[in-house]
């Protein structure tokens, strides 16, 4: 536990003991001493540092025991807001949330990636000051942004690394160029991350080990490790898209260059080019989707059959990384079961029975506003993080 500039030494480690209430459970003072081990002095003084701050808020009364009944505390979710941005190809989605992770207020407009990032973050920028105003807030309301991307990043640095389908977004500040705008810390990560993120907090937290793969115009994956995003050395963990299919044709060419590759055989364009060979007019992940709901033949096949060459990769990333469960998200996983029977065929019979004892592979819980809720869910663990509440409070207190 260290000790946060301007914050008295009475109040250090008022972050550790808010960590306490961010399950929203209501708590009265006695209850956080029973918890903390505390001296009733110190809760006391800690309490009212975060009532004064704005971080709790009191929630009604305890049952007395005697004497005057005792208040209960709860987190004031409504002290700030966080702005969550999802940015994909070909849409931009931004969204208010509270700080339980609520969305309040949500938008998507078409936005193409390729316009390069100074008009793609003023374009989410203004789309989020007419949130913000919505509800009656500002930029000072901020407690901080979260951002997800369809590329490469260095989460530390918040740079997309060498995106291959985003021009122009190289090695771009985006951090600092969102700073000038909103208050409170900026975070990037890939977009896939965020949607294993948000399926997490939402639905799977008792699942601690899950593996998130989106399926849409590209193929790529998102970990969680005992409750935390496995991002790897260079935040490309998860490039699960350019693992070679095994017995896949040899002279299949990838957009990365290699042949073979998962993402040149089962994702969307992938699929609607087969398809397109047999006669049949798709052009979109959503055309294919819609082929499917409407029981075309050689749809269903196809679907099912990229869900085979998904599931030989994916029965090497059970083996390895032995997840509770895996959720099939992206524009594809709208076709349903047909797109799972695939994945659950090959995965069962070429994982080892360990492995797959209590496997679960399921469609995505949250659908479209997984990335959202990632990002949203990235940010609330940032700002009301242990060292950042003692900040916070001394900031609100001086």
């Amino acid at each position: 536990m260290t000790s946060s500039p301007g914050l008295p030494s009475t109040l250090v480690g008022t972050g550790d003991l808010f960590q306490l209430m961010r399950d929203g459970t209501p708590r009265t003072r006695g209850e956080l001493a029973a918890l903390s081990s505390l001296a009733r002095s110190t809760i006391t003084a800690r309490v009212d540092a975060m009532l004064s701050s704005g971080l709790l808020e009191p929630v009604g009364e305890a049952a007395s025991t005697g004497g005057r009944p005792p208040t209960r505390f709860a987190l004031n979710r409504r002290d700030r807001v966080v702005l969550a941005i999802d940015l994909g190809a070909s849409h931009a989605s931004v969204a208010v949330s509270d700080l339980s992770g609520q969305v309040l207020a949500e938008t998507t407009v078409e936005s193409d990636i390729a316009d390069g990032p100074v008009i793609v973050l003023d374009r989410v920028s203004a789309l989020a000051v007419d949130l913000l105003a919505s509800l009656d807030r500002g930029p000072a309301d901020v407690a901080g942004v979260g951002i997800g991307v369809p590329g490469p990043v260095e989460h530390a640095t918040g740079r997309p690394a060498n995106p291959p389908i985003m021009p122009g977004w190289h090695d771009f500040d985006v951090p600092a160029h969102l700073a000038r705008q909103f208050d409170g810390p900026v975070l990037v990560d890939n977009d896939v991350n965020l949607m294993a993120l948000g399926e997490y907090v939402t639905s799977w937290q008792s699942a601690p080990h899950l593996l998130l793969v989106k399926v849409a115009t590209g193929i790529g994956a998102g970990i969680v490790t005992d409750g935390r995003l496995l991002r790897g050395a260079l935040g490309s963990a998860g490039d699960l898209g350019h693992v070679q299919v095994a017995g896949a044709a040899a002279d299949v060419v990838c957009r990365c260059g290699n042949t073979g590759c998962l993402e040149a055989v089962a994702a969307g364009p992938a699929i609607a080019a087969k398809l397109r060979a047999g006669g049949l007019t798709v052009e979109s992940s959503q055309d294919i989707v819609d082929a499917v709901t409407s029981g075309d033949i050689a749809a269903l096949q196809a679907v099912r059959e990229a869900g085979r060459d998904l599931g030989s990769v994916l029965a090497t990333c059970v083996n390895l990384l032995n997840p509770s469960v895996i959720v099939i998200g992206g524009k594809l996983s709208e076709a349903g079961e047909y797109l799972l029977a695939g994945v659950r065929e090959v995965v069962y019979q070429r994982s080892l029975p360990l492995a797959t004892h209590d496997l679960r592979i399921v469609g995505t819980a949250v659908g479209s506003q997984g990335g959202i809720l990632g990002a949203s869910a990235m940010v609330i663990d940032a700002v009301l993080a242990p060292g950042a509440v003692d900040e916070y409070v001394a900031r609100r207190i001086a």
